[in-house]
């Protein structure tokens, strides 16, 4: 089985990877997030998980090996491809999904492109309790997703704001400013995001 692969891009969309390894070309499926964290790299190392069917063998590829570990939690629930389990990495954080799905919140994850009111509440049910295991660690630091920037998020989608939108802008602030206030990241924010 084909774990990890290191080599030149070639070619680079959001969702699929061309890269060379030592010559010999694997064309990868990839999350929107890990395009975003290769988009400007002319190399990348990714952790990989082959699907095998009947009728065809897809790779993934992922940044990071969280991501990788959520992925493979998502197509363990009844329902979930490969495809979706992409699907629903390049719609949410990872950090994020592990809150929903610990807090049961529904609605964020029916608000992923692709997952419904069904599917959302079997993942919540049998994830629940898993979820917790997955921890990212970006260059050799644990990562955990602080209740300030979960509701920092929150306040912003009640003013109207949409839900990535305010993620990607709430992490952009944090990764600058790590020990902010709730008052001041919403404050950041909100002037960042009326410019």
């Amino acid at each position: 089985m084909i774990g990890y692969l290191h080599g030149k891009i070639i070619s680079k969309k959001p969702t699929k990877l061309l890269i060379d390894v030592n010559g010999v070309g694997y064309l990868v499926n990839i999350s929107i997030s890990t395009f975003e964290k290769i988009a400007d790299k002319e190399e990348a190392s990714l952790f990989t998980y082959l699907s095998v069917r009947e009728s065809a063998m897809d790779l993934f590829g992922f940044y990071t090996m969280a991501e990788k570990e959520m992925f493979e939690l998502l197509i363990s629930v009844s329902g979930i491809g490969p495809k979706s389990a992409q699907s629903i990495l390049s719609g949410i954080q990872i950090e994020d999904l592990k809150d929903a799905l610990k807090s049961g919140n529904v609605s964020r994850l029916i608000s992923i492109p692709g997952i419904g009111r069904k599917t959302a509440e079997r993942m919540v049910i049998e994830l629940r309790d898993k979820v917790e295991s997955v921890v990212e660690i970006i260059d050799g630091v644990s990562f955990s997703k602080s209740s300030v920037s979960s509701d920092a998020i929150a306040a912003l989608v009640n003013l109207g704001y949409n839900q990535k939108v305010a993620e990607r802008m709430v992490r952009a602030i944090s990764d600058k400013s790590p020990d902010v206030s709730i008052e001041e990241l919403i404050k950041e924010a909100l002037v960042n995001l009326n410019k």
